[in-house]
């Protein structure tokens, strides 16, 4: 049988990328964003993940046309730089709003239907931030923890109807994430240039990272599951890194944190 899944923030980078691979994979696929660039043969549908009225009505329309959903993966997201003391609130708020409770309206809209089929497998996109916060990277860490948080409570609220979640947690990834990083516009002098440089080193990171239809195709791997892990880093060096967070003493590890995003 024909799997029906949903990708947010499908029309480009990871998430087009996910959204094709499960379309190669035997899927229907509809791609929820506010721009409208699906790849071959996915269902585009306008919606902001923000916008809960507009996530509700996207989930009805497949539901309408398809009956049931099977997976979703929740990618939609964004990131900001900066001092966390010289960041507007508007902008903190922003990226909890788009990363974590954009997740939540699209989570919520899908699992009645989940719960009534009695099966459905969510993939929410997080990060390696999330275990490893990055400095001036604050608010983007913290959003990503809460999402590996909301992943391993919901688990435990619906395992009993056959649904599963996994928490993905990417590192650097060649994607358009970059571009559209939303950087502090605030005069950080008194940070003597450690913003910049550790904005430009993990921006020099990314840009060499793993390609995104690589990782694309490790989300969808992850979302045609039916279980597993409930948090997976993806890529070896990334691997590493999450199990020394789990071995080193929290000091050591985000001492070696700050040696490297911190200097």
């Amino acid at each position: 049988m024909e799997r029906v899944a949903i990708v947010t923030g499908g029309s480009g980078g990871i998430g087009r990328c996910t959204a094709q691979s499960l379309y190669k994979a035997g899927c229907r696929v509809y791609e929820f964003s506010r721009r409208e660039n699906p790849g071959q043969g996915i269902i585009h549908i306008t919606a902001d993940v923000t916008d809960e009225a507009q996530v509700k009505a996207a989930v009805a329309q497949v539901l309408q046309r398809e009956g049931r959903i099977d997976i979703l993966v929740n990618n939609a997201g964004f990131g900001i730089s900066g001092a966390a003391e010289l960041t507007d609130s508007a902008d903190s708020h922003a990226q909890l709003e788009l990363n974590l409770f954009g997740m939540d309206n699209v989570t919520r809209a899908v699992l009645p239907a989940m719960r009534e089929q009695g099966r459905g497998r969510i993939v929410c996109m997080s990060s390696i931030a999330g275990i490893l916060p990055i400095p001036f990277q604050l608010w983007y860490s913290v959003s990503k923890a809460a999402i590996n948080a909301y992943v391993l409570a919901m688990q435990n609220e619906v395992k009993p109807y056959g649904i599963t979640l996994c928490a993905v947690m990417p590192g650097d990834i060649a994607s358009g994430f970059t571009a559209a990083r939303k950087k502090s516009a605030a005069d950080e002098s008194a940070y003597g240039g450690r913003v910049a440089r550790s904005v430009a080193l993990m921006e020099r990171d990314e840009r060499s990272g793993m390609s995104p239809e690589a990782a694309g195709a490790f989300v969808a791997k992850t979302a045609l599951k039916n279980g597993g892990k409930p948090m997976l880093a993806l890529g070896f060096s990334y691997k590493a890194a999450a199990m020394a967070a789990k071995l080193l003493p929290r000091r050591t590890s985000n001492w070696l944190v700050g040696r490297i995003y911190a200097k």
